[in-house]
């Protein structure tokens, strides 16, 4: 079962990428998330009623719920979709794929899960790339911009790690999965509903079929089936092992971004693609743990 959610994550995610492209320029980010998280929400509160099966949860989740929502499903797209303003679908597809070191490093931060050698040195590797990221589209007269999207993107993808770290908190208490991004969903919803005013935009959106079509992917395969794939996966081999899966969704990204975007790459970027993949697969590889002081008893 793991291996098919695995995979599932990998497929939905991977097509996720160019599905926020096209509703780029549409609407700005929030309204977009917005919407997305609407309709996502309708269909699993309405599958939950419709079941039996909506639970209210207990008084002592709901801050971890809320902290959830906002990290998974609001401001960490606020930081995704703001960066493919700037880059290419799949090169923030690539740097998203650095949530397997940020959740290593969360793991380390906040459960006190000591990092092993490979996992540091795939950490290197992949500050490395984004470096050559940066470097590779320096002589462009637009270089701020690319800086500015390569922000946004490591924002979103560490808050993204910060709600992995949540939801494993979150196993701990007697809700349902569903029902855990449920209501996430809906804390999600509720921020953005706030944000939205705030920053001057109204809630109206293009009816048009490119925005519409990739409403429709984000909503049904990228937030229900992907969320609920991705969390319940993270249930079962943890959160460091789950965010593997986005390993391989840069590579369907990729491609897809090559053949519509007309993505032209210079070779250190190419170079610093590499780096960040081969970052996450060596912290995929076997762990070796780091050696541990030896005490020395006092005689």
């Amino acid at each position: 079962m793991a291996l098919f959610l695995f995979f599932a994550v990998v497929i939905l995610w991977g097509l996720t990428w160019f599905s926020i492209h096209l509703q780029i320029g549409g609407t700005s980010a929030d309204v977009a998330i917005f919407w997305r998280f609407v309709l996502s929400a309708s269909l699993i509160g309405g599958g939950l009623a419709a079941t039996g099966k909506l639970r209210t949860p207990p008084k002592a989740a709901w801050p971890w719920i809320a902290g959830m929502g906002v990290c998974l499903f609001s401001c960490n797209f606020l930081g995704i979709y703001s960066s493919e303003l700037f880059l290419p679908s799949g090169t923030v597809s690539v740097v998203f794929s650095m949530a397997t070191l940020f959740n290593t490093l969360n793991l380390w931060l906040f459960f006190r899960r000591t990092p092993d050698l490979r996992v540091l040195a795939g950490g290197i590797l992949g500050v490395c790339g984004v470096a050559l990221l940066l470097a590779g589209d320096m002589a462009h007269e637009n270089w701020h911009l690319m800086l500015a999207g390569m922000g946004f993107a490591l924002f979103g993808t560490y808050l993204f790690s910060c709600g992995n770290m949540l939801s494993r908190h979150l196993a701990g208490f007697e809700i349902s999965l569903t029902n855990t991004v449920f209501w996430g969903m809906l804390c999600g919803i509720a921020l953005l509903a706030v944000i939205i005013p705030l920053s001057g935009h109204g809630y109206g959106f293009p009816l048009t079929s490119r925005w519409l079509g990739g409403l429709l992917y984000l909503a049904l395969f990228g937030s229900v089936a992907g969320f609920l794939f991705y969390l319940e996966l993270v249930r079962r081999i943890g959160a460091d092992k789950a965010a593997y899966a986005t390993i391989l969704s840069p590579v369907i990204a990729l491609g897809i971004s090559a053949l519509f975007e007309r993505v032209y790459w210079s070779v250190p970027m190419l170079a610093g693609l590499l780096l960040i993949l081969l970052g996450n697969v060596l912290a995929f590889l076997r762990r070796k743990p780091l050696p541990q002081p030896v005490e020395v008893e006092q005689g």
